[in-house]
């Protein structure tokens, strides 16, 4: 069987689905691996690092996708509405193709999954049980951003993070608040934390209190009703109106005396909650900087616009959406490593097998020879 690596046509993507280093393995498993011309360039992996590993490369897509009885894809399907359409047009009959889909949009090509009798794979939609974590890419993607971000802060804050004494006085630490205690923002306090800053973090799952306080960040409490917060797959629920409200009275205070404020709230396929309104980001003093992680899906602060830069009163509020394409080389080779797994899953005796008994398989698998299974 083949296995495709088209070049990433999001705007803006960097990363590659395939790294070099993963290639012989899956070449021993019975598959036969073709790249595009400089797929994985931008990542810092030419092509001739491809062929050494046993790659053939491919110079027209459109000839990569129509011979390909799997693609592998960075951004495909829903997370890449525009060209991501046409990447499947191109694609054989009955063939398969996995990776980040964002299923909560793919109804526009339902009747294209249909006619071509596709198979497709949501990686995003990897239950959350020990034997996935090493193919869960939200986790790996969320820890790139969260590092990125908090580099990212310190270098548009108009001070340094960490305390210095000097002969000529002392510079006070940066007070960093980090809101949501995901993985994304674990990896923001450790980041900025290592960089010198007091850190304090909030989060409305009460849970992540120990995983705070052990990279040396302070937990926020608030006095909110959390009992139900979390729900099974260990993420945050959406709350109601009400709670949200409550939530931002609360928050105020610590936000109006942050340096730097992180916000990493979001619910999958959902529009992210409004945590920060316009009225608290003109309490904080000018020169603070907001990091919004949430700025794909409307972000947590009421100001953000997407990949925009907003200034308010003289603070900095940046949307970054595709953060993780910023650090691709790293990123592309985490995220290599979970598609990788996740192909040894599926393949046996060089050829694919779709165990629906199979609890990782099941969650992921969102359409079956063009039926829709999702949702």
């Amino acid at each position: 069987m083949i296995a495709a690596v088209p070049k990433e046509s999001f705007p803006g993507e960097k990363r590659v689905s395939l790294i070099p280093s993963h290639i012989p393995p899956l070449i021993k498993s019975g598959l036969e691996i073709i790249i595009e011309t400089n797929a994985g360039l931008q990542a810092g992996f030419p092509d001739e690092l491809y062929i050494a590993k046993g790659a053939t490369i491919v110079e027209s897509k459109d000839t990569l996708l129509s011979s390909a009885d799997i693609v592998l894809f960075v951004r495909g399907g829903g997370a890449n509405p525009v060209e991501g359409k046409k990447d499947l047009e191109k694609m054989k009959e009955g063939s398969l193709f996995l990776g980040q889909l964002n299923p909560y949009e793919m109804a526009p090509f339902s009747a294209l999954l249909t006619r071509k009798k596709l198979n497709a794979f949501a990686l995003e939609l990897m239950p959350r049980i020990s034997r996935a974590q090493s193919m869960d890419i939200l986790s790996s993607m969320a820890s790139v951003a969260g590092y990125k971000a908090g580099v990212l802060a310190a270098d548009n804050l108009n001070k340094m993070f960490p305390m210095m004494m000097t002969a000529a006085g002392t510079v006070t630490p940066a007070r960093i608040l980090i809101i949501g205690a995901g993985v994304a923002g674990l990896q923001a306090i450790a980041t900025t934390h290592r960089l010198g800053a007091l850190v304090t973090s909030y989060d409305i799952r009460p849970a992540v209190k120990e995983q705070v306080e052990s990279l040396g960040a302070k937990f926020l409490e608030l006095p909110l009703e959390t009992d139900d917060a979390e729900d099974k797959g260990g993420y945050a629920k959406e709350m109601d109106e009400t709670f949200y409200k409550k939530q931002q009275t609360l928050l105020g205070e610590t936000i109006a005396s942050s340096d730097v404020v992180i916000t990493t709230a979001s619910i999958p396929g959902k529009k992210s909650p409004v945590l920060i309104t316009e009225g608290m980001v003109k309490k904080m003093l000018p020169g603070s900087v907001l990091i919004d992680l949430a700025a794909e899906r409307g972000g947590n602060c009421e100001l953000t616009k997407a990949d925009e830069i907003v200034n308010m009163n003289g603070v900095t509020i940046m949307g970054p959406t595709n953060l993780v394409s910023e650090v691709p080389n790293h990123a592309s080779q985490l995220y290599s490593k979970n598609l990788s797994n996740f192909l040894n899953l599926l393949i046996a005796d060089g050829n694919v097998e779709i165990n629906e008994k199979d609890e990782i398989v099941k969650g992921t698998l969102i359409c079956r020879e063009g039926e829709w299974l999702y949702g």
